[in-house]
């Protein structure tokens, strides 16, 4: 492991795992080995984690004084980490009572933090306490589960004792309360770490440890953002602690992750890494619409004309990358990850029906009313959808190789998906296939009242669809124009040029050289 001097000549080592930009994540425990945090659920596909072993803790040296235990000791040991790393600016993760370390470090070097992530962190340093009853109430959030009562009368015991006195049955007894589900790898991740704390973890929150005032002070000028992460059934900090902690910092971010306890990443790894991904990336935007978080692009001139761009099944917003660098010369662009995809929430709940809702209210949210759509595939169905439902919210409508809600013959039967992580809830693929195979028979009638412009782009012989289908939807669209290449289904990937050049005929901003195509008025 790579290693480091800090202030008062102590070794302390570090671990890398993953690829991107670093973020420095600072360990819970107190004084616990930064092993437990283990790649974060998978955030290291999106960030290289750089996890300090704190003084004592782990592969790094114990110090010769046990009073720089104490955690506003360790800051000096945040900034050897990273003038070490030759970073002019640093992007924090602190968990549990690794956020009062963060919280500290960012109030003596405003200007060294990027951003900040609390993850389930008490703000002790901000003066946050929880009381007794707000432990139990937390705490009988799991009175239906099979464990609770054993885990309940240790609890009490643990509080009777104190940790130091209890013995080690009890404490492991307690260990559910800290995870969302007490499966196979919330028992694998408490074992793991019953012999990984420090016998000097009193001496972090030791007396002089926090100034609160001052503390709070410091931070009322802070300029980087910083995302609150709660676990909906956390005690330590609750959702409503988590929320005043929020409200303290200026550009403070409260996330609640549904269904997880004070370990998110074990609960539910695939909602952590989408929410803290989304939040650690400056490209990336969010929005909550119809209680769901959606992640969403932007680039452009601000008071240009906006167009949005929606995505396929499967896809997310980067998909349009090449798109919407070209458009945002002169067009304000936004490009959605709808829900299950990319990094916006996987509510388990879809259908061409609820992309259709979400991408109006998406719309609703940001203030997008008559916003030029263009969106592709199963995107385009929602898109439709939406254009014959509320027309206002649509100026112009692009639809590239959309379904025309034809019943599918043969119909499809049940996917096979590749086993392990996907970059999409698998659930949108039954949900969708059975509308495809089925739809809603008003969903394919009426399109004459449609009064959008539009454009129909289909991908010729290349593609899946037929072709004939998308000629008739576009002849019964008052005034649509159908346009016909030979990129297939993927006309924006495969053939960027075509597809830039036809919207710009449509009226996309100054007209390029001529589109790859035929075209039908």
């Amino acid at each position: 492991m790579p290693t480091f001097t800090t202030y008062d000549g102590t070794e302390l080592a570090y671990r890398l795992e993953g690829e991107g930009e670093p973020l420095v994540c600072l360990a819970g425990g107190p004084l616990r080995d930064a092993a437990y945090l283990g790649d974060l659920g998978g955030l290291s596909a999106h960030r290289t984690l750089v996890l300090l072993d704190a003084r004592g803790t782990g592969a790094s040296a114990e110090p010769a004084d046990p009073a720089t235990y104490r955690c506003d000791r360790q800051v000096p040991d945040v900034e050897a980490l990273r003038a070490h790393l030759g970073l002019d600016r640093i992007d924090l993760l602190g968990h549990s009572a690794g956020g009062n370390l963060a919280l500290l470090y960012a109030a003596a070097h405003p200007e060294r933090v990027r951003s900040v992530v609390l993850v389930t962190s008490l703000a002790r340093a901000l003066g946050q306490e929880v009381t007794d009853e707000e432990w139990d109430a937390a705490v009988d959030i799991f009175a239906d589960r099979p464990w609770y009562p054993e885990a309940r009368a240790a609890l009490d015991a643990l509080d009777a004792l104190g940790t130091d006195a209890a013995p080690e049955s009890v404490r492991e007894a307690v260990e559910p309360f800290a995870y969302g589900r007490w499966d196979e790898a919330a028992r694998a991740h408490a074992a793991a770490g019953r012999h990984q704390f420090h016998p000097e973890a009193a001496r972090y929150h030791a007396d002089g440890a926090y100034t609160p005032e001052a503390t709070r002070r410091a931070l009322a000028t802070l300029t980087a953002p910083v995302l609150v992460l709660a676990g909906e059934y956390d005690a330590g900090p609750t959702p409503a602690r988590a929320a005043e902690t929020a409200a303290l910092l200026p550009r403070g971010e409260l996330l609640v992750q549904a269904g997880a306890a004070h370990h998110p990443w074990i609960d539910d790894a695939g909602a952590f890494v989408r929410a803290v991904a989304a939040f650690l990336d400056p490209a990336v935007r969010t929005v909550t619409v119809g209680g769901v978080r959606l992640a969403y692009r932007v680039r452009g001139p601000e008071d240009a004309p906006p167009v949005v761009l929606v995505h396929g099944r499967g896809e997310n917003s980067t998909t349009w990358d090449e798109i919407a660098a070209s458009l945002a010369a002169d067009h304000r662009v936004y490009a959605p990850d709808l829900r299950g995809h990319g990094l916006s929430d996987h509510p388990g709940h879809y259908g061409f029906d609820v992309f259709r809702d979400e991408l109006g209210g998406f719309l609703k949210a940001l203030g997008l009313t008559g916003a030029t759509v263009v969106a592709h595939s199963m995107g385009g169905g929602a898109a439709l959808l939406l254009a014959r439902s509320e027309p206002a919210l649509v100026g112009r409508l692009v639809l590239e190789e959309p379904p025309a809600f034809v019943p599918l013959d043969p119909p499809r039967g049940p996917a096979e998906l590749p086993e392990g992580p996907l970059p999409f809830d698998r659930a949108i693929v039954p949900a969708t296939d059975a509308q495809l195979n089925d739809p809603d028979p008003a969903w394919r009638t009426g399109h004459s009242a449609l009064t959008v412009p539009t454009l129909v782009l289909a991908g010729g012989e290349r593609s899946h669809l037929p072709q004939e289908q998308l000629r008739r939807l576009a002849e019964e669209i008052p005034g649509a124009r159908l346009w016909t290449g030979d990129a297939g289904h993927l006309i924006h990937t495969e053939d960027p040029a075509g597809f830039l050049a036809a919207l710009r005929e449509f009226g996309l901003g100054p007209s390029e050289p001529n589109a790859r195509g035929t075209e039908v008025t």
